[in-house]
């Protein structure tokens, strides 16, 4: 039996309020002020300027994740990770077989253009 959904809304008042761009991964490294392992990212989103986010990407090897492309939501407001503010929510899923919260990204699968606009 298939699960249920959360109920249909509409495009206009929910997705396409959403500021989601590609970005590049800059820098990585490991944080230690946040309550759980993390990975302190700065991304590049080119004219949109460079973004400091936290994340449980850890199952990744620090060299994978710099240079990557991922996906970020620009227009959230900052949000407190323990000790430290993320900027930008870089989108992921559950990593498989990883601790709920460990995340793998969602990200283009070719080169795209840094800033450009998901949709």
């Amino acid at each position: 039996m298939a699960k249920e959904i959360k109920p249909v809304v509409p495009y206009d008042d929910t997705f396409a309020k959403l500021d989601i761009r590609v970005g590049r991964v800059v820098e990585v490294e490991r944080e230690t002020a946040t309550p759980k392992p993390t990975y302190k990212m700065v991304v590049d989103f080119g004219a949109y300027g460079k973004k400091t986010s936290y994340g449980r990407f850890t199952n990744h090897p620090l060299d994978e994740v710099k240079g990557r492309l991922v996906l970020g939501v620009l227009n959230f407001g900052p949000k407190q990770v323990g000790e430290v503010v993320s900027e930008v929510l870089i989108l992921g899923v559950q990593f498989p077989k990883a601790d709920s919260g460990e995340a793998t990204f969602v990200a283009p699968l070719r080169e795209a253009k840094i800033g450009s606009k998901m949709f």
